[in-house]
């Protein structure tokens, strides 16, 4: 208690962690690239083109004193052996766990199949594993997704409504925004009868911290279309999902 308190009376702390999350955000958005070619169709979803960091960029550089000033905020010595590399080795990370905001969803969803002899039923893929990090606490959330939609007159490879998922995942998220984010992109861009999307997950900034409910489970959904204008349409989807049950992980 007497190391937090002693936190809290430290102004200047507060100032290096506020610089740190800015400069935390600038290595997800940031990029070297020249600026992509106009387009004709401006996607709801913005993507900012970001390549490997650059370690010898001032701004890499300057995120990196940052990190080495959270290590120090903490009670660690940023200079020991263990955590010489760390400040490294978080931007590298950043760069996975946040390339969704370098990614486009309307690219996995532009290539689609219209020999389906008919096909008018529901696709679904369901058990989708998600990795993605609260906006909030900037902590991971971990999960499963389903996703269905029922075609009209085409369709799209299955695991690029995989891709989709990932691709929001893999930026700084809300639950709630994801499911919603999953949903309007694959209605958006296939223009599907309806969407279906599910997400379940246990959320680590609930789980480990504040008021400790590691075994609780955040369900969200989002339906368009058929699937939430027909109750027989909506009930299959739940039913083939098993809705009721709770994830085993």
């Amino acid at each position: 208690m007497g190391t937090m308190c002693r936190m809290r009376n430290m102004p200047w702390a507060h100032v290096r962690i506020h610089n740190f999350l800015q400069h935390a955000y600038a290595i997800i958005a940031w990029t070297n690239s020249p600026a992509p070619p106009a387009q004709t169709h401006i996607s709801a979803y913005p993507v900012f083109p970001m390549k490997e960091p650059d370690f010898n960029d001032p701004k890499t550089k300057q995120a990196m004193e940052h990190i080495r000033s959270i290590l120090g905020f903490i009670g660690d010595d940023a200079n020991r052996e263990g955590l010489l590399d760390t400040p490294r080795r978080v931007i590298k990370a950043y760069y996975e766990h946040f390339c969704g905001y370098s990614m486009d969803p309307a690219e996995p969803l532009s290539r689609t199949f219209t020999e389906i002899e008919g096909y008018d039923q529901m696709v679904l893929l369901s058990g989708i594993e998600i990795q993605s990090h609260c906006e909030h606490h900037m902590v991971p959330f971990v999960g499963k997704a389903h996703v269905a939609y029922i075609p009209d007159g085409r369709v799209v490879g299955l695991s690029k409504l995989a891709k989709v998922v990932e691709i929001f995942c893999k930026r700084l998220q809300v639950q709630e925004k994801l499911t919603a984010q999953i949903a309007g992109a694959i209605q958006e861009h296939l223009k599907p009868r309806g969407v279906a999307v599910v997400v379940q997950a246990r959320h680590y900034c609930m789980c480990y911290r504040g008021v400790h409910q590691p075994h609780a489970w955040t369900t969200t959904s989002k339906l368009t279309g058929v699937f939430l204008n027909n109750l027989a349409t909506r009930e299959e989807f739940l039913r083939l999902i098993s809705i009721t049950q709770t994830p085993s992980m």
